[in-house]
């Protein structure tokens, strides 16, 4: 039983590392309609900026994330102000290609600067290790701070959405690019508005998943970013409590798998789930069904 809940926390926390990053492709596609395969890369850079300042320059941790948000936020306004936004009005297949193709940049320069080489992430959680049911159970510091994080941003986003001016002016763009324009909205500003804030979240679940799982490379958030892609379709993509949702599950799936199936075969059950989740509900577990006028 103890094993269980164990595998069952780990698995939310695992999960919640998924959502985080979930939140930036389902912002982008909700409002942009355009899916930024290169956002799992810039969850390693992230990664490899608190490597360096931290590990290398010897900053503060709190030092060392801050100015990881911040080139992450710039590099993701950038990848978007040069690569994103002269497609505009391309077809959805060309800006895909690019995605992909930016997402392999990423790649090469990070081998460019770090090597191949793996590195030893040390973890940036200040947080001790908490011990229930006299010691049974443990939970480790990075996994409280990833769940809690991940509370936090979800709840901190819905209500940036919901209640701020750049938020209502998010949903109008979400709705109809060309009416918002209409009506005054700088649409440009408000997709790189949303680059930015996917970024940032990208470089934060960079650094909690390093912390989890000290091993970095510059493949790093390839996987990750492919199932929190899967995480926020899973959920409904264009959602922000079902991308939250979506990367939970996806994160309890994929432990339990591990630990009572096969570690081999955790991969191909999430992906499994995911298509018979997608025949049963197309739209995802939130998503809600567009009718278009024709």
């Amino acid at each position: 039983m103890m094993s269980f809940i164990s595998y069952l926390i780990n698995g939310i926390s695992l999960g919640s590392v998924y959502a985080i990053i979930a939140l930036g492709y389902t912002m982008v596609y909700g409002i942009a309609k355009m899916l930024n395969f290169a956002h799992g890369d810039v969850i390693m850079i992230g990664g490899f900026v608190v490597f360096t300042t931290v590990s290398g320059l010897g900053l503060p941790p709190i030092l060392g994330i801050l100015i990881s948000v911040v080139v992450c936020t710039v590099l993701g306004v950038t990848i978007e102000r040069v690569a994103y936004k002269p497609l505009r009005m391309a077809s959805p297949l060309a800006v895909l290609i690019t995605a992909i193709g930016v997402s392999y940049l990423l790649q090469n320069v990070a081998l460019l600067l770090f090597g191949a080489n793996p590195k030893s992430f040390t973890s940036v959680v200040p947080v001790p290790p908490i011990k229930l049911m006299d010691g049974q159970l443990t939970i480790t510091g990075e996994t409280l701070v990833t769940i809690i994080s991940c509370i936090i941003i979800m709840i901190v986003l819905t209500t940036f959405v919901k209640k701020t001016k750049a938020g209502q002016a998010m949903l109008a763009v979400s709705e109809d690019k060309g009416a918002a324009q209409l009506m005054g909205i700088n649409v440009n500003g408000t997709i790189a508005l949303t680059f930015a804030i996917g970024s940032a979240l990208a470089a934060i679940a960079g650094v909690l998943l390093c912390s989890a799982y000290p091993t970095l490379t510059p493949y790093t958030g390839s996987m990750p970013g492919i199932k929190a892609f899967v995480a926020a379709v899973f959920g409904g993509i264009g959602s922000i409590p079902g991308a939250f949702i979506g990367g939970i599950l996806l994160g309890v799936i994929e432990n339990l798998s591990k630990a009572y199936i096969s570690s081999q075969m955790a991969d191909a059950i999430v992906f499994s789930v995911l298509i018979i989740v997608l025949l049963v509900r197309p739209t995802g577990i939130l998503g809600k069904k567009i009718n278009e006028k024709v």
